[in-house]
């Protein structure tokens, strides 16, 4: 597994930031030009409006899928009928690739949804929503939904490793259920809720596959996230050097983010227990 590692993952990488001081253009000959590329992106509007958008869109996404995954945690945690089957409902969507499930929102945004809005003579859902200025909120909805599964499996394994004889002492006391949340549940399962923070803003920030499938980074260059743009730019558009710098700030900027977000949440982490 190390040696596969190496050669599939290390190997390229190396030879990445290798490039991102030459002005390689991805075939041909190439020369030494310092740090010309990285002194590049930070004039480019294009790589700027990237980071922009791609920040953005991490933010909200974060947002969005813990409250929701945490409340669905908490529903499927209780006692309700065909709990299992439910389960396994809300794990289904991360079962299905991201393609094929941005694929399928492009027909039901495209297709679908517009012939229901058309029908019933509601103006904002004639269109496809996937063509507007709008476009990245349709890129929000399908990504919520399919992350949903995963952050939800992890917060449920936290919640069942609670004990509940810590809330049968809780409710002699008189406590209400938004205290027990709020001073026992959270609290317990704050290993979790970093676990899912870390990893929702890193996968967020490399949001590639949805936009792919569903805009390929438009309409224009309105959901052009920054790994879209290295893609296309770095192997379309005879940027190979300057997307390779491109890639190695985005692995700093990730890489930078995630360990402050590890440093805060285990010092909250402490702080709680």
């Amino acid at each position: 597994m190390i040696i596969l590692f190496f050669v599939f993952h290390t190997i390229p990488f190396l030879r990445g930031v290798f490039y991102s001081f030459t002005d390689w253009p991805g075939y041909g000959a190439w020369h030494f030009v310092g740090l010309r590329n990285y002194l590049y992106m930070f004039s480019n509007s294009q790589i700027g409006d990237a980071y922009w958008f791609t920040f953005k869109f991490a933010l909200v996404a974060t947002i969005l899928v813990n409250l929701i995954s945490l409340a669905l945690a908490v529903g499927l945690n209780s006692r309700i009928k065909f709990q299992n089957t439910m389960k396994a409902l809300y794990f289904l969507p991360y079962m299905l690739g991201t393609l094929i499930v941005g694929f399928i929102f492009n027909f039901i945004f495209g297709t679908l949804i517009p012939q229901f809005g058309q029908a019933l003579n509601i103006g904002w859902l004639s269109s496809n929503i996937l063509g507007t200025d709008h476009a990245w909120i349709g890129i929000l909805i399908v990504t919520i939904w399919q992350g949903l599964a995963f952050n939800t499996l992890i917060y449920l394994s936290g919640l069942q490793s609670i004990s509940t004889e810590i809330y049968e002492a809780a409710e002699l006391d008189g406590t209400t259920p938004w205290q027990k949340f709020w001073r026992i549940t959270f609290p317990l399962i704050a290993p979790f809720f970093t676990i899912n923070l870390v990893l929702s803003v890193k996968g967020y920030l490399m949001v590639f596959d949805q936009i792919m499938a569903m805009t390929s980074g438009g309409p224009g260059n309105s959901t052009t996230s920054i790994s879209v743009l290295i893609y296309t730019q770095g192997f379309q558009g005879s940027q190979f050097a300057i997307q390779s710098a491109n890639a190695v700030v985005l692995f700093i900027v990730v890489a930078a983010i995630s360990l402050f977000q590890l440093r805060i949440l285990n010092k909250r982490e402490e702080r709680l227990q």
